[in-house]
């Protein structure tokens, strides 16, 4: 089984995280409305390459997970909270989700954050189940807090101590 490679973003990577951020979007994960050309910078002021790991198979990005404050309260500053991942279909199965779970929990940990939170859709059962395997906790549930493809979704809260 190829080994995962997990690294820190640079700008160079703006082009593969944005193509992978469109090609991996569903209303699975996502309550944004798919991405239309003239496509949004993947990188912007409010999130950089230094909030985000890249996962890569073989020297290709296959995955990436974005890593930021909570909040930008200073009462909030010892919490850190997952605002993103994706695998590339291609590497669904190659343990990429769970090396960037990993390492997002260690980076945690050494930007001395105590606890790590998450917002997962009630619906993504498969991103629930690894997010529970790697000890993260259903903290609160929004019922029906969005409307996606017609149906009302959860808005599952989740998190865990460092």
């Amino acid at each position: 089984m190829p080994v995962v490679h997990i690294r820190p973003a640079t700008p160079d990577d703006e082009d593969p995280l944005a193509r992978l951020d469109r090609a991996t979007w569903s209303t699975l994960h996502s309550v944004q409305p798919r991405p239309q050309p003239p496509y949004e910078p993947f990188f912007t002021e409010r999130s950089g390459p230094d909030e985000i790991l890249v996962a890569e198979l073989d020297g290709a990005v296959v995955g990436y997970i974005r890593l930021g404050l909570a909040t930008p309260l200073a009462s909030n500053a010892h919490v850190r909270q997952i605002r993103g991942l994706a695998v590339a279909d291609e590497a669904r199965g190659a343990g990429v989700g769970r090396a960037l779970l990993r390492a997002a929990v260690a980076e945690a940990r050494r930007q001395g954050a105590r606890r790590l939170s998450l917002r997962v859709l009630g619906h993504n059962t498969a991103a629930r189940k690894l997010y529970e395997s790697e000890g993260f906790v259903v903290e609160g549930v929004q019922p029906e807090e969005f409307l996606l493809d017609g149906a009302y979704v959860d808005d599952v809260l989740m998190g865990r101590p460092l």
